[in-house]
């Protein structure tokens, strides 16, 4: 079995301007706590959405499935995936692995998640994002998880060389909710969850949201529950044939918003980078050849 080239609440996002008031008031109940929200009756989606049953009905056969236990039967798919560990992706991919070599299969697996996940980014978004993370009026902080703090450690590393007032919150230390006391609306906070989503994590985006800070989520394709309270997010396809999932199209992305930012930024970012570039100098920090 394949994995689906596009998972529902993508396909949401897609047929977004051709759905009814109704059914855009469903779609957005749904990614609210997706997937799990979709996984009730059609009765009680379609209460907790406060709309008929029969408009259930219609959004899911406009999605293109044939009624709503396909929908559902996809939805349980997705979470089955959701919650896999190492192990289990590992032992899933295994036992369907074609012959050809891992070099190829792996860079094919890239590049699809590549393209998938860059049809889904709104450009306005985006720029928005990055303007906001140009913005020398507001703070920057940057958290990431377990595994995606490197992330956020490369990430943190290149805007405080591009700008002032960057703080990297150690999401794994108890002392976090320290880093929110200087925090002032506006604010901006980069976080970055893919699924094995944080408790943590989720706290900081609720408590970070009710100081009126702006959030930029970097996740994947089923989406963190961080987005309940994030204005910006960027879903990347993170599945490839290995039992870890993939941060190519996560680090192509911040490459890209590291670029936006430079680019917006230069003038104050060049003397910045002139100041550091002596400062390796004068500290002999970096081997030079004469």
């Amino acid at each position: 079995m394949t994995e689906p080239t596009e998972t529902i609440a993508e396909r949401l996002q897609r047929f977004l301007d051709k759905l009814t008031r109704a059914e855009r008031q469903l779609a957005a109940s749904i990614l609210e706590n997706y997937p799990v929200s979709g996984l009730g009756t059609i009765t009680t989606v379609a209460e907790n959405a406060k709309v008929s049953t029969p408009t259930v009905a219609r959004m899911v056969q406009k999605l293109g499935y044939k009624g709503f236990p396909q929908f559902q039967a996809e939805l349980r798919r997705e979470l089955q995936a959701k919650i896999s560990g190492p192990i289990a992706k590992h032992d899933t991919w295994a036992g369907r692995a074609p012959e050809r070599h891992i070099l190829n299969r792996f860079t094919e697996a890239v590049i699809g998640n590549i393209r998938q996940s860059l049809a889904q980014i709104d450009p306005a978004d985006f720029d928005s994002a990055c303007a906001l993370l140009a913005d020398p009026k507001r703070r920057v902080y940057v958290v990431g998880g377990r595994i995606t703090r490197a992330l956020a450690d490369y990430f943190f590393l290149h805007m405080q060389v591009l700008r002032a007032d960057v703080t990297h919150i150690q999401s794994i230390s108890n002392a976090w909710p320290h880093y929110l006391l200087d925090m002032e609306p506006g604010d901006v906070v980069v976080i970055f969850d893919v699924r094995r989503y944080e408790n943590g994590t989720l706290k900081l985006a609720e408590m970070a949201a009710e100081r009126g800070g702006k959030i930029i989520l970097f996740t994947d394709q089923w989406r963190s529950p961080v987005s309940k309270y994030s204005d910006y997010n960027f879903c990347s396809r993170i599945i490839v044939p290995s039992a870890w999932d993939s941060s190519v199209t996560h680090m192509l992305l911040l490459e890209t918003v590291i670029a936006d930012v430079q680019e917006r930024t230069w003038p104050e970012t060049r003397q910045r980078m002139e100041r550091l570039e002596d400062m390796f100098d004068r500290t002999k920090f970096f081997r030079k050849f004469t």
